[in-house]
């Protein structure tokens, strides 16, 4: 990552610890994180256990990130930071945000957990901010691992020292479990049993999620919220489907996450392929389309982690490609702000793209892309064009 990025790099057991101790060392407790609310609901819980009240802005409906110029002048003298997330894939505009966080004096952070290998022009996400976290749960296909990457070297040692006196003690079992969950994830793939297994564990109350979103809590999270920040209190909201998020890992899991780091290059040039053949389809958003619009060259198409396909009456579709075998999840319905509510966050003050969004967004990953593309003609869904005004407020769920 060092050698990718031109930056130093610090390892921690996941994502959302690097984005956590970045938070710690960038934000004073009581200050507000500007974010979009079209992110997984881990990440929402994340900023409350740093002590930070987050803000969730507009976001485009052509990728459900940061719409930096329906972000309010009010909203930009507010806030502490910026916390970008890079959809799916899909680029912040991270150089404009520096811009506006370096007028403000404010760190601009880069949650880049679906993003390695995505650049703007020639420049790799993770390069634009004060900081930026990356996950090798994603692209790299391992079940743990990634990287705080700070601008400023001299920040490491303190990193490093706040992510060690977070860190939990390694278990041996623990680690073989995640070195070869992969190679059993493939299996059940390859021998067509993700509907059984899905069904057995969903059965035997093993999921974590009832549906997109994980359970509030609100009781619960209404009294830990004042006694921040303070990770452990946190701890059963930030573990979701990852508990071993802040577990310090040993050389058998490090082995294994070297070997599928070993495999990146060709893990991100399948998912440009599949990205530019998915982006294509009438089902893109827009955005996708853009990226892979003719005359686009393949360097730079995004290789997504998901593409977000729009799509009517998705949760029906969900559905149907689940009985099919096909487990659509990194579905981020509701919006953080409709989710958690204004006791726990700061409404967008443009919330209708975001629900447009994140109520018709199929995420699809780019690797099943031809298995993908003959289900969807099969199932024929119709796509969600982009409205506005009214109109739009009139199909956004809840309203």
């Amino acid at each position: 990552m060092r050698e990718r990025l031109g930056r130093e790099c610090v390892y921690v057991p996941s994502c959302r610890l690097g984005v956590y101790l970045a938070l710690r060392r960038w934000c004073p407790p009581g200050g507000s994180v500007l974010m979009s609310p079209v992110n997984d609901d881990v990440m929402l819980f994340v900023v409350l256990a740093a002590g930070l009240r987050p803000v969730m802005a507009p976001v485009s409906p052509r990728d459900g990130n940061i719409d930096i110029r329906a972000v309010p002048a009010s909203t930009w003298r507010s806030v502490d930071a910026v916390l970008t997330t890079n959809l799916y894939g899909m680029p912040d505009d991270a150089a404009e945000l520096r811009r506006r966080c370096d007028r403000m004096g404010i760190p601009l952070l880069e949650d880049a957990a679906h993003a390695i290998g995505t650049a703007l022009g020639d420049r790799p996400i993770g390069t634009f901010g004060t900081a930026a976290a990356f996950s090798l749960g994603k692209h790299a296909g391992a079940t743990g691992g990634g990287f705080l990457a700070p601008e400023d070297p001299g920040d490491r040692k303190a990193l490093e020292h706040l992510r060690d006196e977070l860190l939990t003690p390694r278990q041996l079992h623990q680690d073989l479990a995640n070195a070869l969950r992969p190679i059993a994830r493939a299996a059940v793939q390859r021998l067509h049993l993700v509907r059984p297994v899905w069904e057995t564990m969903r059965a035997l109350g093993l999921l974590e999620r009832e549906h997109f979103r994980m359970e509030l809590h609100e009781r619960l999270l209404r009294v830990t919220t004042g006694h921040s920040p303070d990770l452990g209190a946190f701890d059963r909201w930030v573990r979701v489907d990852l508990h071993g998020y802040r577990r310090d890992h040993g050389r058998v899991l490090q082995r294994a996450l070297r070997r599928r780091m070993s495999g990146l290059d060709a893990d991100l040039s399948r998912r440009r392929e599949g990205t530019r053949l998915l982006g294509g389809t009438v089902w893109a958003a827009a955005g996708v389309r853009g990226a892979v619009a003719e005359g686009v060259e393949d360097r730079h198409v995004p290789p997504l982690f998901r593409v977000p396909l729009m799509v009517r009456d998705r949760d029906t579709l969900v559905a149907r490609l689940e009985r099919r075998g096909v487990v659509t999840g990194y579905v981020y319905d509701p919006p953080l702000d409709d989710f958690a509510g204004p006791e726990f966050v700061e409404p967008s003050p443009a919330p209708e793209a975001a629900r447009w969004f994140a109520a018709h967004a199929l995420p699809v990953d780019p690797l099943q892309a031809r298995r993908m593309m003959r289900l969807l003609q099969r199932e024929d869904p119709q796509p969600a064009e982009p409205v506005s005004g009214s109109t739009l407020r009139d199909q956004a769920p809840g309203l």
